[in-house]
């Protein structure tokens, strides 16, 4: 590593097989901490290149726990890592896509950057993580959705999770946790915090087979967050959007910011199901349901797409899907 390092340091940049090769090491342990928090900052340093990003992702999916669910299922998921401190707005709008009637498939983890990861909220609600192929089989067939904890399936995220914590900043497997679903479900809706890691998303899914949206807010969010416009890649082109696009409101960082705590950020999450939220965090989880409706149906427009995410909410029928998934 040594020796990798120095490289490193000097602007080499890896071909994919020598990524690769590095992942698959980290998680046989064969890093010391220190130089896993030193390989990590390089990459905050400067930008990962396609190919390191290519290496990374099918290393992951090689070493992952296979899990056999069904495929028709969408996933939304954002790189977290913004530095915006939102409430669980991707993880909201699983809620309320499976309310809507569509399968859902999630992948998360704990926050590194943040106080409030998708895996934070439905642990802090008592949905117990596991990979028990027939209990998560039996949520995403009977309820609707289900939810894979990411260090659970990712031996490499699990060996690199306290570096992260520690170093508290995002790196390069924020990068990473969107692009290694497990189950690769056929539909994804992927949010990343800049344009450039955007791009590069584009050009991973290409080629993937899978029907996909994928979003950055040009003021640095890494979703839909109707304080600025957005820039969405999908399998037919790139364009931008802005809040009349979806028939909303435009908002300001202040009315999408969480709390302090998982606690501060569960009460606003209750609230967005319950209905008793405020206007512009209903609207944002609606904004970025939408998309991840038209993901689905491209055929359909957002003012369309966000009419069926309201019905969801307003009928609670998201909320009851969330009430059977903690009670699975």
């Amino acid at each position: 590593m040594r020796k990798l390092l120095n490289l490193l340091f000097e602007n080499y940049t890896l071909t994919e097989d020598e990524a690769y090769k590095i992942m698959v090491e980290i998680s046989e342990e064969k890093y010391s901490p220190i130089e896993l928090a030193s390989f990590l900052t390089i990459f905050n340093m400067r930008n990962i290149t396609l190919d390191e990003l290519k290496g990374y992702r099918r290393a992951l999916l090689d070493l992952c726990i296979k899990i056999d669910l069904p495929k028709d299922a969408i996933d939304i998921v954002g790189t977290g890592g913004d530095g915006k401190d939102t409430f669980n707005i991707s993880t909201l709008s699983s809620f309320v896509l499976a309310g809507a009637g569509e399968k859902v498939i999630k992948q998360g983890n704990y926050g590194a950057s943040s106080v409030s990861g998708s895996s934070n909220m439905l642990d802090n609600f008592g949905y117990n993580f596991t990979t028990d192929q027939g209990q998560l089989k039996k949520e995403v067939e009977e309820i609707g959705i289900t939810f894979l904890h990411a260090p659970l399936f990712h031996p490499a995220l699990a060996k690199v999770a306290p570096i992260r914590k520690g170093l508290a900043v995002k790196t390069f497997f924020n990068l990473m946790g969107p692009l290694v679903n497990p189950v690769q479900p056929n539909f994804q809706n992927l949010g990343t915090y800049d344009v450039k890691t955007a791009r590069l998303y584009h050009y991973v899914m290409q080629n993937s087979g899978i029907e996909y949206s994928i979003s950055t807010a040009l003021d640095g969010y890494d979703e839909i967050s109707l304080t600025s416009p957005t820039k969405v890649y999908n399998n037919y082109g790139e364009f931008i959007l802005e809040s009349k696009d979806f028939g909303l409101n435009t908002l300001s960082a202040e009315d999408i910011r969480g709390g302090n705590s998982i606690v501060d950020n569960s009460r606003i999450f209750l609230n967005v199901l319950e209905g008793n939220s405020t206007q512009a965090q209903k609207e944002v989880v609606l904004a970025n349901s939408a998309l991840a409706l038209q993901t689905i149906y491209p055929s359909k427009n957002l003012i369309e797409c966000v009419a069926i995410a309201n019905e969801s909410l307003e009928s609670k029928k998201a909320l009851n899907i969330f009430t059977k998934l903690i009670r699975s």
